[in-house]
């Protein structure tokens, strides 16, 4: 697994899963269930993540979309 990006933000995750799906590669959100021990006020980001062999198509499609300042640096 290799980690695309890390936000707050619950409307971009759910439009990067979207994204990603159409693209036939399955994203993994990760943290997702630290919210209950945060209280749920949002402060842990979630992190979106590949299989190795997806990453580099999930990059380029993240791109392409005009997400390049959300990804995380390889």
């Amino acid at each position: 697994m290799k980690e695309l990006l890390r936000t707050n933000d619950l409307v971009l995750i759910s439009y990067i899963e979207v994204l990603l799906r159409r693209e036939d590669i399955e994203p993994m959100v990760l943290d997702a269930n630290a919210s209950i021990l945060e209280g749920s006020i949002g402060i842990l980001p979630r992190r979106i993540a590949v299989i190795d062999e997806d990453y580099n198509r999930a990059r380029t499609a993240l791109r392409f979309a005009g997400l390049k300042e959300e990804l995380r640096e390889p």
